[in-house]
């Protein structure tokens, strides 16, 4: 009779026990199963949306070329300080015909800068997050590697087993041949 009801609850092609328990508790390994599928499914999309194509030279030209304004407003503002000491009645008259400027005019190109500051850092952080996708699409193949090279390693167990091969073990535990030992031996 007990080994009826032992075998009803965990024999049979089924465990009641576990099958019951899983109605109530989520099984762990199958949802850390689940879990890391999803999340390689989501760093494979990420990776395949941002692939960026090789740039061609007009690219690269148009890319020099929009990282020309920032380092020229900087150095021209140090250049209109120097100029200030130099020649402070040229600097002087220069100022006199900005203050000549109407407002409205000041404001567009405060919105001219402020777009194209705003567009350039745009461009450049979503640059960054297509470089963080493929980084980290590449971190399991990375992973992997690693743990080969760490296998290889001469401290580690196994890594100088020789196998099936009975002609490296003889070579690897038999003795050398000591040329100077056996010249001693026959002059002897």
């Amino acid at each position: 009779m007990v080994s009826d009801i032992l075998r009803v609850l965990f024999g049979g092609g089924g465990n009641i026990v576990r099958e019951t328990a899983e109605v109530f508790r989520v099984n762990a390994e199958a949802a850390d199963a689940r879990g890391a599928e999803m999340q390689r499914a989501a760093l494979d999309q990420m990776a395949t949306e941002f692939r960026v194509a090789e740039r061609g030279l007009f690219d690269r030209f148009i890319d020099g070329l929009n990282r020309l304004p920032r380092p020229a407003m900087a150095l021209g503002t140090l250049g209109l300080m120097v100029a200030a000491m130099v020649d402070p009645l040229w600097f002087g008259e220069r100022m006199a015909g900005l203050a000549l400027v109407p407002e409205p005019l000041w404001w567009l190109l405060g919105a001219i800068v402020s777009f194209y500051f705003g567009a350039r850092h745009q461009a450049k952080g979503q640059e960054f997050q297509r470089s963080l996708a493929t980084t980290l699409a590449r971190a399991p193949q990375v992973i992997e590697t690693v743990a080969r090279m760490r296998a290889m390693r001469a401290d580690s167990p196994g890594a100088a087993d020789p196998g099936a091969d009975a002609q490296a073990v003889l070579s690897a535990t038999g003795p050398e041949p000591n040329r100077a030992l056996d010249d001693w031996r026959r002059a002897g």
